[in-house]
């Protein structure tokens, strides 16, 4: 057919898991065929996966694929839209054999899974084949230990699913364009070099994988910039032709809103050079494009152009960091601004009276923290209104995670060593993660792709 519909049901791991019924109904009443994709991972979140998959080798994807999938991967199958989504992060195998088993529980044995694998290029960081990509030449990781590393793949892999008749296809570490650009290659039978059919599947999919981004979320500003029923917002879809037609839209029924100042804002979010936006199957050049209102929540992008694919394949390195400590506490009431500030140059002080080799900053929350400085700057100058309560917020980097504790632990104590009225304490310590990005050959990044039923997959 001449239409091809692609859905978004998520934009990175820990969105919303009803967002995607409304999307698969609403290409279902379309009577199109359709795909439907799901974007979960951002830069860390391979890396924090693969922490996970040490502790548990059955761990280490999405942990919200279950709940994802459960409402909607029969009704899927029941009418031939494929799903596919990098679902599998540090883990693609344990996430295949988690939809085989949701599809068992579901009655569908026979439920065709993709998986693709080969993302992970751990041996070729460790070993130091790749070059820093330039914009990372001044990292020194060296007394840092290696978690993972793994290349962005493209599209084709995908397509190779699709055409052995994947119902799911489970990925790792893809680039996000990729999982739009796949179903459509699909479909209209694009050629690997067509690089202005390309373009438009890349700006397809990058106008759709931060899901409701493009619908009103993150761009909703009450007063200024309003939304419709923002709890139900609808994520988003695209009606793409094979001429090369692409509107914006998304699921009916629901709340958000799709104009020319959604679109807009999410088609330069995250573009460093609009004329030369990279991708691992082709380079989008946005600088002639243009975008219609062609009627309520729908727009038209048209203008896109495409240009060659690089030969490299960008890699993201994640190395064990640093610790973090918080500590917070609050005060409330009159004299409130005092003793918070009063506090805060006290665990200042105890950072020093105890010896503990932390970086450390203290916000006021409710006075001024997004936009201070570590020495606080703001919120020492501060002369407005008093508060009526603040939140008293110690951050800490550290070499040792003892140290880190032991600092953000000096909250706690203020429960009876602080200001007067000073409770609701609590105190946490996470590991922090380094990310340096490498290039590859393509070539050194041998994709694999196997295509089994869920009954074969469990056996």
């Amino acid at each position: 057919m001449d239409r091809f519909l692609v859905g978004n049901g998520a934009g990175f791991s820990g969105d919303r898991v009803d967002a995607p019924l409304p999307v698969l109904r609403t290409l279902i009443a379309s009577g199109l065929p359709s795909a439907m994709f799901f974007e979960t991972l951002g830069e860390r979140t391979v890396a924090l996966a693969h922490l996970e998959k040490r502790r548990d080798r059955e761990a280490g994807y999405e942990p919200m694929l279950e709940r994802l999938l459960e409402p909607i991967l029969a009704l899927a199958k029941q009418h031939g839209i494929p799903l596919l989504g990098n679902w599998g992060a540090a883990n693609p195998p344990a996430a295949a054999r988690a939809v085989a088993r949701l599809a068992l529980a579901q009655g569908m044995p026979d439920l065709r899974i993709a998986l693709v694998e080969g993302d992970d290029v751990t041996g070729l960081v460790a070993g130091g084949q790749l070059p820093v990509h330039e914009a990372d030449a001044g990292l020194d990781m060296g007394a840092w230990n290696l978690i993972a590393a793994n290349a962005y793949i493209g599209a084709e892999p995908l397509v190779e699913a699709l055409a052995q008749g994947a119902d799911v296809v489970v990925a790792g570490r893809t680039s996000d364009p990729a999982l739009a650009i796949a179903p459509l290659a699909h479909h209209f039978g694009w050629r690997a070099d067509d690089w202005e059919k390309l373009a438009l599947g890349a700006a397809t999919g990058h106008l759709l994988e931060c899901g409701s981004q493009v619908t009103g979320g993150v761009f909703w500003d009450p007063g200024f910039k309003d939304i419709p029923d923002p709890a139900k917002i609808g994520f988003p879809i695209a009606e793409v032709t094979r001429d090369g037609g692409l509107v914006i839209t998304k699921a009916a029924n629901t709340g958000g809103l799709v104009d020319l100042r959604t679109v807009k804002e999410q088609l330069l979010y995250e573009l460093h050079d609009p004329a030369h936006y990279i991708t691992p199957d082709v380079v989008l050049d946005i600088t002639g494009c243009t975008a219609e209102q062609v009627g309520p929540d729908r727009v038209a992008v048209r203008g896109l152009r495409g240009h060659p694919r690089p030969d490299t394949l960008k890699v993201t390195a994640s190395f064990e960091g640093s610790w973090l400590g918080e500590g917070e506490v609050s005060v409330a009431g009159p004299n409130a601004l005092a003793r918070a500030r009063a506090t805060a140059d006290v665990l200042l002080q105890r950072m020093k009276i105890r010896g503990l080799e932390v970086r450390a900053r203290v916000d006021l929350i409710g006075v001024a923290s997004v936009h201070d400085s570590d020495d606080g700057a703001l919120w020492r100058g501060y002369d407005g209104p008093e508060p009526p309560e603040i939140r008293i917020r110690l951050a800490v980097e550290a070499r040792t995670r003892d140290d880190a504790d032991q600092a953000s632990r000096e909250v706690l104590a203020l429960l009876c060593c602080g200001t007067a009225g000073t409770g609701g304490a609590r105190w946490r310590v996470t590991p922090r993660i380094l990310t340096r990005s490498h290039l590859v050959l393509r070539e050194r990044v041998p994709v694999t792709v196997s295509v089994k039923t869920a009954r074969e997959i469990l056996a």
